[in-house]
């Protein structure tokens, strides 16, 4: 009699073994689908020969699915359940590119000097192949990590209410349709750009001048802390957002929400002395109706002589704000840090405005006299034009107040709400005449060939190629050369105080006075050697990667090219030395010139590392490991700036060398070319409704 269990009646173990049967041909079954689907592959390494006629694969396709469905019964029926899925698939394609990533880096040149010398140019090149291939990673990575938020359709939809996107809309169907992937950063930056055209005025004073408790009337709410000692140690942006919530942005980790009733925990000296915390940027958003048009404030920590480190970050900050407010306090009086910071916002060709806070404190007459002190020293001081109004927020004085943002604001706001529109309808139009190119050239599809029509040489096009390559390389070998100086600068405290020591006899020598200031500038001026060697190897790499974009551009005819200039943008922000309250005896001496320089320098560098040696170290190793993250940044900045560009003309390079028939429906390109001519007479610049961007 036979024993063996009728079907349905399988034990655990018998069960779990038929179980692992179905799922390891399940897996089989997998992999048949992917010969014939490698079999089709246009890979440049193919795997299989494509020898199965569309006929064939589609009876294998539909024997698949009947073994599938019908292990599926099998497993129902004998009550073995099939589990669901635990691993996402963005999760496991992002794995996989990591491990592409990884593949790739094996191949840059310190690694690829282990198969022999690299000989010529060959390490350029190869180091920027590495980050052609890893910055295509890098954005498929990106553009997963983003989830919904990449949905540029969605995106588009949201902003539908508040301005005409046609143009926007039909360069992202375009795009998603022919996979021109290359076009996508720069529609993104497009799109980032119309979801938010902030103006971001910042507000400069000494310490005390009044700068938060204007910025809390104007907000009108308490929301940054007030005192008449330093209170603000970073730079404080105060945006719109539906619900009051705060991020903080790190030098050594994560970013962080938290409640804006803890602001000061991040902003203020008490909480966050000198910025041990290393914040490198906050940003407060709330409900408030003065920064629902896009207006975006930023109060910055105090100068002058009770300024800690925070007035480094101060410096730092200056040259990005769209408009910089200087305040002076109507009891005290104009000052060098007042000029200085004016003359800074003058440099960089940021509109100004000077007012004079605590107005309420002066009687009307005093206080246009003080209005008439204040703009005759800014013109003998600075050369130069400039209009000072009087503020107060004090009860019975405000109008002053909403008098200057009347007149002064709301109009700078809408020039730049112009300018910004005017940049953006460049970029679209810019956009848009490199899609209709790659269309163009897919339609054609005899080339190679320019946009114009011109026959290019194939030699010239791998030529461009090369050029574009060696360019990207040396951006990458920049980015390590860079970090090497941050690296050494941790081990320089020494070498400072040496250099500054030198400085300081040269200035004795000079007839300058002793100062603890003088000290302190000697010393911070010593560090910046170190910061300005990194400033100018990038803005060469930066130089040199813009010239190769346009010349690219140039032979492709492509009008797509970066403007004079943009990609040393990146160079903004830079951090800067400041050791904060430094107080150093070593002045000059009679025995000091007697014994000649090398005692006077020697002397002078003992004095220094015994009366603030170990917080001139810590000042340092502070300052590179901030530098360090600064540098990753900006070459990231820059590598995304020049890929932006580049992987357009790589793209369209790739097109032309191609010199194959295109494969697309003639008809639907022609349509598609007819319907973004069509967006562009319809809507030749998006304008921008209130609230969204230009």
């Amino acid at each position: 009699m036979d024993d063996t269990p009728e079907l349905g009646h399988l034990n655990g173990p018998q069960r779990l073994h038929l179980f692992s049967s179905c799922q390891y041909a399940d897996k089989l079954l997998s992999e048949v689908e992917a010969v014939l689907v490698a079999s089709q592959s246009k890979s440049p390494f193919p795997k299989f020969k494509p020898d199965i006629s569309p006929a064939q694969a589609k009876v294998v396709q539909d024997y698949i699915a009947r073994m599938r469905a019908q292990m599926v019964r099998i497993l129902e029926s004998e009550g073995v359940p099939i589990p669901e899925p635990h691993i996402g698939s963005v999760h496991a394609i992002r794995v996989t590119l990591g491990f592409m990533d990884i593949a790739f880096d094996e191949c840059r040149p310190k690694r690829m000097a282990g198969y022999g010398a690299l000989a010529g140019t060959a390490a350029v090149e190869i180091a920027g192949l590495v980050d052609e291939m890893q910055g295509i990673i890098s954005r498929l990575g990106s553009y997963l990590a983003q989830g919904q938020s990449a949905d540029m359709e969605e995106r588009l939809r949201r902003l539908e209410d508040g301005s005409d996107i046609t143009l926007v809309k039909t360069l992202e169907r375009t795009i998603n349709q022919y996979g021109l992937v290359e076009f996508r950063p720069a529609l993104g930056i497009i799109i980032d750009r119309l979801e938010s055209d902030n103006f971001e005025i910042a507000v400069f004073g000494r310490v005390s001048s009044g700068k938060s408790s204007l910025l809390n009337h104007i907000v009108e709410r308490d929301l940054l802390p007030v005192g008449v000692n330093p209170v603000t140690a970073v730079p404080t942006r105060l945006a719109y957002g539906a619900e009051p919530r705060a991020i903080a942005w790190f030098a050594d980790r994560n970013p962080e929400q938290f409640g804006i009733e803890r602001l000061a925990e991040f902003v203020t000296e008490q909480h966050n002395p000198a910025n041990v915390r290393h914040v490198t940027r906050i940003v407060a958003e709330l409900p408030a109706q003065r920064l629902r048009e896009g207006v975006v404030y930023v109060d910055t920590p105090g100068l002058g002589s009770l300024a800690t480190s925070g007035a480094a970050e101060t410096k730092a900050y200056l040259p990005r704000c769209d408009l910089g407010v200087v305040l002076i306090d109507a009891g005290s009086t104009l000052t060098q840090d007042d000029l200085a910071t004016i003359q800074t916002l003058y440099d960089a060709g940021i509109p100004a405005s000077v007012l004079l806070s605590k107005a309420d404190l002066l009687a009307a007459s005093d206080r246009d006299r003080a209005l008439q002190y204040v703009a005759g020293h800014i013109r003998s001081d600075l050369g130069f034009e400039l209009p000072v109004h009087a503020i107060s927020i004090k009860e019975g004085s405000s109008h002053l107040l909403e008098k200057w943002l009347d007149t002064e604001i709301l109009p700078l706001y809408d020039r730049h709400a112009e300018l910004a529109r005017q940049s953006l309808n460049r970029k679209i139009g810019a956009l848009r005449l490199g899609v209709e190119a790659a269309l163009k050239t897919r339609l054609k599809g005899s080339g190679p060939r320019g946009q114009s029509g011109a026959r290019i040489d194939t030699n010239k096009l791998r030529d461009l190629e090369k050029e574009l390559r060696t360019a990207a390389g040396k951006i990458a070998q920049a980015r390590t050369g860079c970090l090497d100086t941050t690296d050494a600068l941790r081990e320089c405290a020494d070498g400072i105080i040496r250099t500054a020591a030198n400085n300081l006899i040269d200035a004795w020598d000079s007839g300058s006075a002793t100062s603890d200031d003088l000290v302190k500038n000697k010393l911070e001026q010593a560090a910046a050697e170190g910061a300005a060697q990194i400033a100018s190897a990038i803005q060469a790499v930066a130089r040199n990667a813009g010239s190769v974009l346009a010349k690219a551009a140039e032979d492709l005819d492509i009008e797509n090219m970066p403007e004079r200039d943009e990609l040393l943008d990146v160079l903004k922000n830079m951090p800067r030395f400041d050791l904060g309250n430094l107080e150093i005896e070593a002045g000059p001496s009679a025995v000091a010139s007697l014994l000649g320089r090398r005692w006077a320098t020697a002397r002078v560098e003992r004095r220094i590392r015994s009366q603030a040696g170990e917080q001139i170290v810590d000042a340092v190793v502070t300052y590179a490991r901030v530098l360090r993250v600064w540098v990753r940044k900006t070459f990231t900045d820059l590598q995304e700036q020049f890929d932006s560009y580049a992987d357009v003309y790589r793209a369209h390079l790739g097109r032309l060398a191609a010199n194959k028939p295109g494969v697309e429906d003639e008809e639907a390109l022609r349509d598609d070319l007819a319907a973004l001519a069509g967006a562009v007479s319809e809507n030749a610049a998006p304008e921008s409704a209130p609230g969204t961007a230009a």
